[in-house]
C-alpha cells in the first residue's frame, strides 16, 4: 500500500480572499468552512483525484521563499494566454533567481505564495 497526498494546508491571512484566488486559478469550489478556515476543492469534493487545499488563518506574514510550491498548467489555452489570465486574476511575476530562459513562468499568488506556470498543456 502507498500513500497519497489528499489535502494541502496553507496559511493565510486572507483565507477567504486566498480561495477565491485558487477557486479561480484551479476551476475549484469551496468545500467547507470552519472556523476562519476555507477548503477547496474539484466538483466531485474530497478525496477524489486531486488534493484539496485548506486554507487556514494566520496572524503571520509570508517570510522568505517557500519549500514547497505549485506547478500549474493551463487546460483550454496556451501558456501565454493563461499567463495573462493569472495575472488579471492578481498573480504577480516573482523573482525567485530564475535566469530568464525558463520554458516556465515564476508567479506569486496574492499573499506572495510562490507557484510556477508550465509550458505545457493538460487535458
Amino acid at each position: 500500500m502507498a500513500s497519497r497526498i489528499s489535502e494541502l494546508v496553507i496559511p493565510s491571512l486572507d483565507p477567504q480572499r486566498l480561495a477565491a484566488f485558487w477557486c479561480e486559478v484551479l476551476g475549484f469550489i469551496v468545500l467547507d468552512t470552519d472556523d476562519g478556515a476555507v477548503e477547496i476543492g474539484p466538483q466531485e469534493g474530497f478525496g477524489g483525484l486531486q488534493p484539496t487545499l485548506c486554507l487556514i488563518p494566520t496572524t503571520e506574514p509570508k517570510v522568505g521563499q517557500l519549500r514547497l510550491h505549485f506547478d500549474v498548467n493551463a487546460t483550454d489555452r496556451d501558456q501565454d494566454a493563461e499567463l495573462e489570465r493569472l495575472l488579471k486574476l492578481g498573480a504577480r511575476p516573482a523573482d525567485i533567481g530564475q535566469t530568464g530562459e525558463e520554458s516556465w513562468h515564476v508567479l506569486a499568488d496574492p499573499e506572495g505564495n510562490e507557484f510556477c506556470l508550465l509550458r505545457s498543456r493538460l487535458s
